[in-house]
């Protein structure tokens, strides 16, 4: 095993962050979740290269994508549920692609397609354990070199929650808490479906913002951030069409 390898830090952090989980609350259902949803997103991904390559494989990025789905997926949603949102997100990894690359962050579409077709529930488990997704995040974050797209997008989320706390005579000390850390750190920053460039990678992450602040506000049904996430991640080859110029060369050439 490679430990420098961001696949596997991630994979051992989210681990980490189960193990944390049922720990602290101990509970039979929370880990079955975990068990399930790893479990079949591995059996799944390791079946299709199966008959691609007949060989069966356990990939890092299965076992990222079955933790995702044991975090988001209610706890005590029956053990088929775990199956559906794994065979939805390994699909979607193989079958929705654009030019060879993965057009949506698979996990994402298939949670969200769980909640919309078979009505599954969500719960976020940890989503608010701020204390470790921040500073493990932060780290993950630079490793891939995504921090623009998480700055982009609390900036733009400060940007609207501190007007409307305002208007509705809220405690600004309460915006923190509007945060879903795990979906920031952990799903919003998906390497391969988001922008690799400077200028598109702050746009994809206040473009998330706006848009999960817009359905929070409307009264979206079906997940907010994972509808908003899908919806950017498809547009991201538009995205990757703003000009990406550096500030210090605009400084340098004034």
């Amino acid at each position: 095993m490679n430990w420098r390898s961001v696949k596997v830090q991630i994979n051992l952090f989210l681990a980490a962050l189960a193990a944390y989980l049922i720990l602290r609350d101990p509970s039979v259902k929370l880990l079955a979740a975990f068990a399930w949803a790893v479990f079949f997103t591995v059996l799944t991904e390791g079946s299709v290269l199966f008959l691609k390559t007949k060989k069966f494989q356990i990939t890092a990025s299965a076992i990222t994508s079955g933790w995702i789905i044991g975090f988001v997926l209610s706890a005590g949603s029956p053990w088929w549920m775990f199956f559906a949102a794994a065979a939805l997100t390994i699909g979607s990894k193989h079958l929705l692609r654009f030019r060879g690359k993965n057009l949506l962050n698979p996990a994402a579409c298939g949670l969200f397609l769980t909640v919309l077709l078979l009505k599954g529930y969500t719960e976020w488990k940890g989503a608010y354990v701020w204390y470790l997704l921040i500073p493990a995040g932060l780290y993950l974050v630079h490793k891939i070199r995504k921090m623009e797209i998480v700055i982009g997008y609390f900036v733009m989320s400060i940007l609207l929650f501190v007007p409307l706390a305002l208007i509705r005579g809220s405690s600004l000390a309460d915006i923190p808490g509007y945060f879903n850390y795990f979906f920031i750190f952990i799903m919003l920053i998906e390497p391969k479906t988001t922008p690799p460039t400077f200028w598109p990678k702050v746009a994809f992450g206040a473009g998330t913002a706006v848009l999960v602040f817009l359905l929070t506000e409307w009264g979206f049904r079906y997940e907010p951030e994972l509808f908003a996430l899908l919806a950017m991640n498809a547009l991201v080859p538009w995205i990757n069409k703003i000009p990406d110029f550096q500030l210090k060369t605009v400084i340098k050439n004034s």
